[in-house]
């Protein structure tokens, strides 16, 4: 989704936060009146009940920002710059292990070889193939 050219990426981050916890905003506040008319609920305990869950939102924003944020690039690229292990002989393709998920991989330059165990890094991605080449 992009962002509006005068709008600054944060507040366009914060905003989609905040419009998606609006929907449990509302359920709390529902179920907080129905205990107050119901089940005889103080109104100051279901009002600082209400404000701690709704503050407990805006504590958590900075430690949940950068899963709202957008991100153009595939799940493949993402892993550019990732380091790993080769968990087969890489001569030139086999596979590597990267953030605990087990890739197909072809090593990089042409004619390098990695054994089990090296650790790579990766340069790119072919489909869903990474481009590896050795760490030193």
């Amino acid at each position: 989704m992009a962002q509006p050219a005068s709008e600054p990426r944060g507040k366009g981050v914060f905003r989609r936060y905040l419009l998606l916890q609006i929907p449990g905003w509302i359920l709390v506040a529902l179920i907080l009146a129905g205990l107050h008319r119901w089940a005889g609920l103080p109104l100051w305990a279901a009002a600082t009940a209400y404000a701690v869950y709704v503050g407990k939102d805006f504590l958590l924003y900075p430690f949940l920002r950068r899963a709202y944020e957008p991100d153009p690039r595939s799940g493949v690229e993402r892993l550019v710059g990732q380091r790993g292990v080769a968990e087969t002989d890489l001569s030139p393709d086999g596979f590597v292990r990267v953030r605990g998920e087990l890739w197909g991989a072809e090593l990089e330059p042409a004619g390098a070889r990695a054994l089990r165990g090296d650790p790579i890094v990766v340069t790119g991605a072919r489909g869903m193939t990474l481009r590896v080449r050795r760490s030193e």
